[in-house]
């Protein structure tokens, strides 16, 4: 278990990273920004959710080092961290199809 998970550290943060995707706002979120980087308006319109909630997940998912932000101006887009979101979704969602 160890060569291939690592340290009891390691494990713990790969659980709490997966608590992450528990949540069917924040996936919903994930798959949005697949196509380029969004405002919190436009999350909102295209997740149906408030933009409260909205921002409320994204600081969760930027925690996690799932999402990153970029300033401009009072507007805050937000984007995939990076390729290894998309492929973690992508192999959930393969999974699930088998």
């Amino acid at each position: 278990m160890e060569k291939f998970l690592g340290n009891e550290d390691n494990i713990i943060d790969m659980a709490e990273l997966f608590k992450v995707f528990g949540d069917s706002t924040r996936i919903k979120i994930l798959c949005c920004l697949f196509g380029g980087e969004l405002y919190v308006q436009e999350l909102a319109e295209q997740v149906g959710a408030s933009q409260s909630a909205v921002s409320h997940q994204l600081r969760l998912l930027k925690q996690a080092k799932l999402v990153k932000s970029r300033r401009q101006g009072k507007l805050v887009g937000y984007s995939l961290a990076d390729d290894h979101v998309k492929t973690i979704l992508g192999m959930a969602k393969e999974h699930l199809e088998e």
